[in-house]
């Protein structure tokens, strides 16, 4: 089975932007935290209690973007993220964020792309573990090997 995108849309925030209402770039990771955690939730592991059971945390061991083009305040964006590899310990997920609907951009056009690596570790030690069955089974779904 062929795996497959999660996608979130959102409205770029007052939080989000500089004064001239063009979004500021770290802005651009909350997008990627929200899809993130519905993904997750998604897969029937939400924050709350999916990752406390498992004891493990996921640890950001990369995280790289290359910026497109700028989202303007009130755009709609829409998230897409997918898991591009599961690995033993590792996950890398991959994301896009696309204008949705504006009134300044182009809507359809891709703002921003790229990858964070994950890496699980126990709780108790902060060691890398191997990814939990129940949370690679919850994730293959979205797993679409890159290219």
């Amino acid at each position: 089975m062929a795996g497959k995108h999660f996608s979130i849309d959102e409205r770029v925030r007052w939080s989000d932007v500089d004064h001239a209402g063009i979004i500021y770039f770290g802005s651009y990771i909350r997008f990627f935290e929200i899809a993130e955690t519905e993904l997750y939730r998604d897969a029937g592991l939400p924050y709350g209690t999916g990752f406390d059971e498992m004891d493990i945390y996921l640890v950001r061991a990369q995280f790289h973007c290359d910026f497109k083009a700028p989202a303007f305040l009130d755009d709609l964006l829409t998230t897409e993220i997918w898991v591009a590899r599961l690995g033993t310990s590792s996950i890398d997920l991959h994301f896009e964020i696309i204008r949705k609907l504006s009134e300044k951009g182009k809507p359809g056009e891709v703002l921003v792309t790229g990858h964070c690596v994950l890496v699980t570790v126990r709780r108790a030690t902060l060691r890398p573990c191997q990814i939990p069955d129940r949370l690679r089974r919850g994730l293959e779904q979205y797993h679409i090997a890159a290219e």
